[in-house]
């Protein structure tokens, strides 16, 4: 027998009486004497035959005794079962002849014992299954466990004694946290401050976690898609309702002191070509909010940094002058360190704070006599019990705000020479965007402006004394009384684009959760609200007074007082179940919470001609701690919630670029490339070959990044070469003289073709590298003029690196130049009139050479059908392309043919080469290993349908010369049909005007980079 069969015959004969044996497939003992019950004891090889639990179970015995064999020979002796003879002895066994007689009360005790030993045995378990647990699984139930009556009746009996059992004897509680403990309160809490340590949480991130697609980038959790469908849904929402955004990892630098001296320092990161600085007249009061884009120090139009927002302070506000002035600054928070370190340097804030105003509270921790048994239980290696004494211990606070700051670490500066105080406020405010005609509806609604304190009552207890005080003013109880009329106007407007762009209202309102509704419903716009139409009137085209932009937003120990005294949920909900009449309003009188906050018009789509204010809605401003407070009310008001991918969609359908991915000249668009390239070779490279397409085949040479910088050198060179044939076979040097003397630094005749030859080698002079950087220097600090601006421009072009077009003067004459003549006689008629110039030989020339390597922000509409996606290429038609549209209206566009691979044979042979040396070298890996010392890093081998090694020229790779790229691209569900918007070279955008004709101006093809197909759509600059 085997082991595991030993081992199971112990396991069954453990709980035997010691004078019962049962089966065993052993052969016994000979040696053992046995009883017949009371009579004269025998010798016997078996047990005796009426001792009920034999060994061999024999129920029939031979008539007489066999000679005793050898014992040596016994180990092979085996009963074997006779089909119809019944037991009978094997060759080596014996049997016994039956007892003549027995003594009656001898064998009946003997057998009493043996049956009670049964029945113990049955009765008491052999294992620690239950009773429902041994009946076969075809009579289990689910309900025996807990029901006794689904039991056979034979052992309803037993289950009923082990469920008393059960009952009594419980098993004592473990010292460890069970499901419920690591659920309450103090100790969520706890887990959740500390999985904010490496990412930042926004206040509603427990509700987008519940919700929402999370990912994490930029050092945030951020939710970029809802669970459910809902794309069209919010592009509804965005067009007729409201979708709300929060908006909160933005990040926030303020700037305090001199108004001459910030001025002075910003104004070298900007220029007044690209539009309107930090010194705007609308601006510089704090009426509106102003975007522009940032430079380095003196770098423009080179060094972009990125697209900033910023609001200044109003001048109205009680104790301030206009010497002493309070800017903040928005940006995306790619941008936060390489705009802050460059306004760090332009303001000469040096000097670190080490108690900053921005820092918050210290970030809430446990008390120190738990933190000190925690570290001695982790040093001592043991397990944390649960203690009796947690529940009087400190509770832990959430954290508000940053909870991956270092209190060590300053957070401001401050300046020695000019007073001027630099601070970091990322994360120390909320900040919602409302999207839609209903964004108004829904802030009425939800908001009410706070009460004015009136009486003397209770006015030590009370928490938020610094209302109380503003009240006690009588300038700024009638300044809170202006604000709420305008505010009471805005829910009967039809639209926020009727508002003037950028409006700022301030606002002290009490707290949303108390005008909580009872069920969630969808605020509407009511003109009826608005009876006097002359306030409607001034509103719209006046917009908000200086005086109403005041809020107490502004003030860090207002913002710090509000989110500390806040009244929890829990406070507030006991407060509701107190009330006599269960709904009815809660009154909390001078103990409601009052909060400062800041509204912000957002106007929407203001570039190009068509669905001008699509988009347009509100940002809130408020003080953190409160953002799920504001949060659900506006879901309450029927606000639909997005996302990342919905702010994209929303900036695509603006037809405006997209933080950081549509800034290719800035550091944290350049990161965003190469992020997104390495994500999408990862994915190509997971498919199979024969599942993925093969872009060498397809002519595609980049289909996972623009190189932007390749792309503007090849049509440099190629106008380079084109301007240098044209000059040969001309039999004068005229053209040679003019661009000689409109560019000095232009190349001469007869470097063009050394030019072409080198493939777009950068062509610069040192010399004018410094004239560059001297000039940019003597810039005066606040004002420039647009003809200075240009003569920067034509200087500051000549360097190698790329540069995105954003002269206002210079778009607005290329988005004349791409309209059509036919669809834009009266432009043609008025262009002239307004200074700007005709598409001329010369006006091309002075454009090239002002900004040879540029790119230039473009808006594509395809004609037919077609749904553009990111990395689509821009390319040029040729004339039998434009010949065939005129012909045929219905035609979609030309082919591009096959391409060879030269690289499949190649990675075909490496790899059959690899195998080769793989099986040769199986035997003497490791002591070749061990021989040629440490490996030599290896160049990655080639992907077969991708180009391996240096593109070659990008522009004459394909049939069509490529033009650009799409950075965003889909169906657009707001005009029918599919739109893109991306980047084009200036030089090739200007070769592709002047080589068309009028009529046909603008017509550009675009091509995916997986599809052969080019399809025909037109071009446009909007400004």
């Amino acid at each position: 027998m085997s082991n595991a069969k030993e081992r199971k015959h112990a396991k069954k004969m453990r709980n035997q009486p010691t004078n019962v044996t049962l089966s065993s497939g052993f052969v016994a003992d000979r040696s053992i004497k046995h009883h017949n019950g009371g009579g004269k004891p025998f010798q016997a090889q078996t047990q005796e035959p009426h001792s009920g639990m034999t060994r061999q179970r024999q129920t029939k015995m031979t008539p007489h005794l066999q000679p005793e064999p050898n014992m040596n020979e016994q180990s092979s002796s085996k009963l074997t079962f006779k089909k119809k003879g019944g037991w009978k002895a094997g060759p080596d066994g014996t049997s016994q002849e039956i007892p003549k007689y027995i003594t009656a009360a001898t064998f009946a005790q003997a057998r009493a014992a043996e049956i009670s030993a049964m029945l113990r045995a049955v009765t008491q378990k052999s294992s620690n299954s239950l009773v429902f647990q041994t009946l076969p699984r075809h009579m289990r139930r689910r309900a025996m466990s807990h029901n006794v009556k689904r039991l056979p009746r034979r052992l309803q009996e037993m289950a009923q004694k082990e469920a008393e059992k059960a009952v009594h004897q419980k098993k004592e509680h473990s010292k460890n946290k069970c499901h419920k403990a690591r659920r309450c309160h103090i100790n969520r809490t706890q887990e959740f401050n500390r999985r904010q340590k490496k990412n930042i949480w926004l206040e509603t991130h427990i509700w987008h976690a519940k919700r929402f697609h999370m990912v994490k980038r930029w050092g945030y959790c951020l939710g970029e898609r809802p669970t459910v469908k809902s794309h069209r849904a919010c592009y509804r929402a965005m067009t007729n309702r409201c979708l709300l955004q929060d908006l909160s990892y933005y990040c926030c630098l303020e700037l305090k002191g001199k108004e001459e001296e910030i001025l002075k320092a910003l104004s070298q990161m900007c220029s007044l070509d690209a539009g309107l600085t930090f010194a705007a007249v609308h601006c510089l009061s704090g009426k509106h909010q102003g975007n522009l884009v940032l430079y380095r120090a003196n770098k423009y139009p080179r060094e972009m940094l990125g697209p900033i927002t910023f609001i200044w302070k109003s001048e109205g506000t009680s104790g301030g002058t206009s010497e002493s002035r309070q800017l903040w600054i928005w940006l995306h928070p790619t941008l936060k360190q390489d705009i802050l370190e460059e306004i760090k340097t332009v303001c000469q804030c040096l000097e670190p704070i080490q108690s900053p105003v921005g820092l918050p509270n210290p970030l809430p921790t446990l008390s120190q006599g738990k933190c000190q048994t925690e570290m001695t239980d982790e040093k001592t290696g043991k397990k944390r019990k649960r203690r009796d004494d947690e529940e009087n211990a400190k509770p832990v606070t959430k954290i508000v705000g940053d909870g991956t700051r270092d209190p060590h670490q300053p957070y401001s500066w401050v300046s020695a020479d000019t007073g001027v105080i630099i601070s970091d406020l990322t994360m120390e405010m909320s900040r919602f965007r409302l999207i839609g005609p209903l964004s108004h509806s829904v802030l009425t609604e939800a908001l009410k402006a706070a009460s004015v304190h009136v009486g003397e009552e209770d006015t030590e207890e009370t928490p938020h004394r610094w209302w109380i005080d503003a009240c006690r003013n009588t300038d700024s109880v009638s300044l809170h009384r202006r604000q709420e009329a305008i505010f009471e106007l805005l829910g009967g407007i039809t639209s926020p684009a009727e508002i003037p762009a950028g409006t700022i209202l301030g606002l002290t309102v009490g707290d949303p959760r108390i005008n909580l509704p009872q069920k969630r419903c969808e605020a509407l716009s009511n003109p009826e609200k608005c009876q006097d139409n002359e306030q409607v009137r001034q509103l719209l085209q006046e917009g908000v007074p200086v005086e109403c932009a005041h809020s107490f937003i502004w003030n860090q120990e207002i913002c710090r007082s509000v989110t500390e005294n806040k009244i929890s949920d829990q406070d507030l909900n006991r407060m509701r179940s107190e009330l006599l009449v269960p709904g009815s309003q809660l009154v909390l009188g001078p103990h409601e919470s009052r909060i400062p906050i800041l509204l912000i018009q957002q106007p929407g789509k203001v570039t190009g001609e068509d669905r001008l204010g699509w988009g347009s809605g509100w940002d809130v401003l408020l003080p953190k701690g409160w953002g799920m407070a504001f949060w659900i009310p506006f879901i309450y008001r029927g606000a639909r919630v997005g996302g990342l991918k919905e702010g994209l969609v929303h900036s695509q359908y603006k037809r405006a670029p997209a933080v950081p991915g549509d800034f290719p000249d800035c550091p944290a668009g350049v990161l965003f490339a190469e992020e997104q390239t390495k994500n999408l070779l990862e994915k190509y490279k997971r498919r199979p070959p024969a599942k993925r397409p093969n872009y060498v085949k397809l002519g595609t040479l980049a289909p996972f990044c623009c190189p932007w910088e390749q792309l503007t050198q090849d049509w440099e060179s190629r106008v380079w070469a084109q301007e240098g044939s044209s000059v040969d076979s001309s039999p004068t040097g005229e053209e040679s003289d003019l661009r000689r003397c409109e560019v000095p630094h232009a190349p001469t005749p007869e470097e063009p073709h050394q030019a072409s030859a080198e493939a777009g080698t950068p062509v610069n002079n040192t010399t004018e590298s410094r004239v560059l950087d001297t000039e940019c220097q003597d810039q005066p600090g606040t004002e420039r003029d647009m003809d200075q601006g240009t003569s920067e421009n034509h200087v500051a072009a000549t360097s190698s690196q790329l540069c995105v077009l954003r002269s206002r003067k210079l778009l607005k004459q290329l988005s004349a130049w791409c309209r059509p003549r036919s669809e834009d006689r009266r432009a043609a008629r008025w262009g002239p009139a307004r200074g700007q110039q005709g598409l001329t030989r010369e006006a091309c020339l002075a454009f090239e050479d002002r900004f040879p390597r540029a790119l230039v922000w473009v808006s594509l509409s395809l004609l037919r059908k077609g749904s553009p996606e990111p990395h689509t290429m821009i390319c040029v038609p040729a004339e039998e392309d434009l010949l065939r549209l005129s012909q045929d209206p219905e035609y979609c566009g030309p082919q591009e043919p096959r391409h060879n691979d030269p690289f499949k044979s190649v990675i075909l042979k490496q790899k059959e080469k690899k195998k080769i040396e793989k099986r040769q070298n199986q035997g003497c890996a490791a002591s070749e290993a061990l021989a040629s010392g440490p490996p030599e890093a290896r160049q990655e081998a080639p992907t077969l349908g991708l180009w391996s090694g240096t593109l070659p020229g990008l522009t004459s790779h394909c049939s069509r010369a490529l033009l650009g790229f799409v950075t965003q691209g889909d169906f657009s569900m707001a005009v029918g049909c599919g739109e893109a918007l991306g980047f084009v070279s200036v030089t090739g955008l200007l070769d592709l005007l002047s080589s068309q004709p009028a009529a046909e101006r603008g017509l550009v093809l675009l091509r995916p980079p997986a599809s052969p197909q080019y399809r025909f759509a037109r071009i446009a600059i909007e400004v």
